[in-house]
């Protein structure tokens, strides 16, 4: 007999939904390593909760959270670290993203967002939350959110109409953020 017998139910959770729950981190994150930490981490917070979490009626909406949380929080913490003054001397390509997105254009110019707002456009427009549930998700309010998302979407457009010229559209990020903020930004 098994010491925890729910164990089960975790591995089963872990193997079906731990796919999603890395392309999920490599969204928030921008490469494949800060992807699997994020989920590893945020799974073996999960494994000491799961008694309790297993019985609500998401569970991987308790991961996404977690792993959304814990996103923030790294963040944080590395932008009070110093920087270390050499560079390294080879360049890091993370090609796991191209095979992913399909246009590499945009992601790199979501990279290059701060992380708040570039994790407030991926859980508003790649997991489609509203504001309201972004804010929670977060511990921010609706009005952070949206300045956020503002902010971030600005950046995005400064970026992309010379791109817009050149390919004859805006893309999908921007048939998606023309139509999200046509209604005034509210969620």
């Amino acid at each position: 007999m098994l010491a925890r017998p729910w164990l089960v139910d975790f591995e089963q959770f872990v193997r079906a939904r731990g796919g999603a729950l890395y392309r999920y981190g490599f969204v928030l994150t921008g490469n494949a390593h800060d992807a699997a930490d994020l989920v590893q981490e945020a799974l073996l917070r999960l494994d000491g909760a799961w008694p309790r979490v297993r019985k609500k009626d998401d569970p991987e909406g308790y991961v996404r959270t977690t792993m959304a949380r814990l996103h923030i929080s790294w963040w944080r913490r590395r932008r009070r670290e110093d920087l270390m003054a050499t560079v390294p001397e080879a360049a890091y390509h993370d090609g796991d993203l191209d095979r992913v997105s399909g246009d590499s254009v945009l992601w790199n110019e979501l990279r290059a967002l701060p992380r708040k707002q570039r994790t407030v456009l991926v859980l508003r427009y790649y997991q489609d939350m509203s504001d309201a549930e972004i804010a929670a998700m977060l511990g921010v309010s609706a009005g952070t959110v949206r300045s956020q998302a503002s902010r971030a979407l600005s950046k995005l457009r400064v970026q992309r109409p010379s791109r817009a010229a050149f390919l004859g559209e805006l893309g999908e990020l921007g048939e998606v953020v023309t139509a999200r903020d046509s209604g005034c930004g509210a969620s």
